[in-house]
């Protein structure tokens, strides 16, 4: 029997309801409903900017086991609006654990639910599509409740980037090899790849909501960071002369990132090397004049499959991302390189005259499968051919 102290409600939009009990903040938020498949990696998931916005559901049946560290964080803090798991372990087993999952949740005033029927939530949104709902420890009358959900605007049509970016330029220089060697106190290995002059290539990162991950994978490829909020100029961006131009993951849709889309249109028009990630593959789609929409549940997990379409290798990929490009609407300047062997949708496309690329999944993976790993060091090669 649940202590009423301790009780936890989650409602969907559609009237669905959950009970179960309360191992987070005692408090209550509304945001979209998803579910993420991956069986590790709940800290990074937390903390990861795309899910902002979001009330996340875990598909492993116990999270907690690991604890939280700092080291593992994505970036600053968590993201996510709420957390719903089937079981929270109670210890966890990890020497590099900090802290437990439930002070976490509750240092940052983040609430979740456990004991409901997980499988059963993921199914129904399978079948209904992510949906707009409600996590309560303070609020049980159900039409009460309802209409909070509903009256959410949802995340078509929200531009979350300005709200999880960066506020200010700034350089960015821990690589990957570095992040590993200080947490396992391992030797720093040299970095894969240098211009000819023997001077790291300069990137620009259009910082939407990035993970610290992928800044430690271009830094490990051989790039020196300017780090920019996603409302830089492409007068500015191009004003500290870099060799390549990284556009990031980030939150929410992107269609409504006109300003982000208005720059990066004025960026491939320089002929500048560029390589878009998640939001960023978006983005970069838009600006050539495609078009996206938002999916029915997203993919969000560690395990999807994507061919890519040149060497015909499938590659298991992480990913998040609750929009896409329509295939029929890319232009003929961009050619799809990439598919998903789930749905078929489009997971990277490529400029048919210019070194600019982009996937919609995540070769930083952190922890997660390394297979699209080597995109960093193609965007280093076309930077080098580029001239540098």
């Amino acid at each position: 029997m649940i202590q009423e102290s301790d009780r936890a409600v989650l409602v969907l939009e559609d009237g669905s309801r959950f009970e179960g009990r309360s191992v987070g903040a005692a408090t209550e938020q509304v945001g979209e409903v998803c579910f993420n498949t991956a069986m590790t990696g709940y800290q990074e998931i937390m903390s990861d900017p795309s899910y902002a916005g979001q009330i996340v559901t875990m598909t492993y049946p116990q999270i907690g086991n690991v604890g939280i560290n700092p080291a593992d964080m994505e970036s600053a803090r968590p993201w996510i609006r709420g957390f719903v798991i089937k079981e929270s372990s109670r210890v966890a087993s990890n020497w590099r654990s900090r802290e437990s999952l439930g002070d976490f949740l509750r240092r940052y005033q983040i609430p979740a639910i456990e004991g409901i029927d997980t499988r059963a939530l993921v199914v129904h949104l399978r079948e209904k599509g992510a949906q707009r709902g409600v996590l309560s420890t303070q609020e049980w009358d159900q039409e009460l409740l309802l209409a909070k959900a509903r009256a959410w605007p949802g995340l078509a049509g929200m531009d979350l980037t300005q709200e999880v970016g960066c506020r200010e330029v700034q350089p960015w220089s821990e690589g990957l090899l570095a992040w590993k060697a200080n947490v396992w106190r391992l030797p720093e290995p040299a970095v894969t790849g240098r211009k000819r002059d023997g001077q790291p290539f300069r990137v620009v990162v259009m910082d939407f909501g990035v993970k610290r991950n992928i800044l430690r994978s271009l830094v490990g490829a051989g790039c020196t960071l300017m780090v920019c909020p996603g409302t830089t100029s492409a007068a500015e961006i191009l004003a500290m002369q870099p060799d390549g131009i990284f556009l990031s993951n980030g939150p929410g849709d992107p269609d409504a990132v006109t300003h982000g889309v208005a720059t990066i249109r004025a960026l491939v028009a320089t002929g500048k090397p560029m390589f878009g990630i998640c939001l960023g593959h978006q983005m970069l789609c838009l600006a050539m004049g495609a078009v996206t929409e938002k999916m029915k549940f997203g993919h969000r997990g560690g395990n999807h499959p994507v061919l890519d379409l040149k060497s015909r290798r499938v590659e298991v990929t992480s990913q998040n991302h609750g929009f896409m490009v329509r295939r029929e609407s890319l232009p003929d300047l961009l050619a799809v390189t990439h598919e998903s062997l789930f749905d078929g949708t489009v997971e990277g496309v490529e400029h048919r005259q210019a070194p600019i690329f982009s996937v919609q999944y995540h070769p930083e993976a952190s922890p997660g499968p390394h297979d699209s790993h080597p995109l960093f060091r193609r965007f280093v090669e076309r930077m080098r051919d580029g001239g540098g």
